[in-house]
């Protein structure tokens, strides 16, 4: 079983610096999607430190013990985080949503609000549930989940690291078939574009056009986040 890894990261329409982060290890079936916050020289530094703790994983086995490695080293850069922000009142964080394949298998783990995909049999499924202000209203009942995106505070996060001195990482699991696919994302794709015209890009022309297509769609819609996205597909 093979996983063939495309991905695509823009500045968007209407900030001066990228503070997403991408990260794909094909090698060991690992990508990940980081969105930073807390503004130049502090969300691109942040997502930045989150890749680079994935990037240098070490080689390991089991699916698991690399499910394991990454939490561990996202709660090393949650402390370095906090750190760096020191006696200051903002927060330098980042979000990160990232996945791990081998074996039939994967493994996918998150802290805030970039999410997680899995494209099977023509449906898309959301395997993440998003730490954010928004998420908690549905949750409630005082919102109905259809206005999420548009809703005024869709940007508050809940959860994400650097941003408390504990950090916990929500990991979810489960087969992979072949025809598999899986789209990270960061919020800059997924508050603008919405899950059933993620479906139809995505299963439309090959891979690399449909990344493509999802970058241009956002563009195409003021863009006014920074959008990073990898689509996985397993053969």
């Amino acid at each position: 079983m093979a996983i063939d890894f495309v991905s695509r990261t823009h500045v968007g329409l209407r900030r001066k610096v990228n503070e997403d982060s991408v990260l794909v290890r094909a090698e060991r079936g690992l990508a990940a999607v980081a969105d930073g916050m807390g503004g130049h020289e502090a969300g691109d530094v942040a997502s930045g430190k989150v890749a680079e703790a994935l990037q240098t994983l070490p080689i390991v086995y089991s699916l698991d013990e690399l499910l394991g490695r990454a939490c561990d080293a996202l709660k090393r850069v949650n402390q370095e985080l906090i750190a760096l922000a020191g006696s200051s009142e903002r927060t330098i964080g980042s979000t990160v949503v990232g996945l791990a394949v081998a074996d039939g298998q994967f493994r996918c783990f998150w802290a805030g609000d970039s999410r997680a995909y899995r494209v099977r049999g023509g449906r898309i499924e959301q395997l993440t549930r998003d730490h954010s202000l928004v998420q908690k209203l549905v949750d409630a009942g005082m919102l109905d989940p259809s206005g999420m995106e548009d809703h005024p505070n869709a940007n508050i996060v809940t959860r994400a690291v650097g941003a408390a001195e504990q950090l916990e990482v929500d990991t979810i699991g489960g087969d992979t078939q072949p025809g598999d696919q899986f789209l990270l994302a960061s919020d800059g794709l997924t508050r603008l574009v919405r899950d059933e015209e993620l479906l139809a890009e995505l299963t439309t022309g090959s891979t690399e056009e449909s990344a493509d297509r999802l970058i241009d769609l956002v563009l195409s819609r003021g863009a006014p986040d920074n959008v990073s996205l990898v689509i996985a597909t397993v053969s």
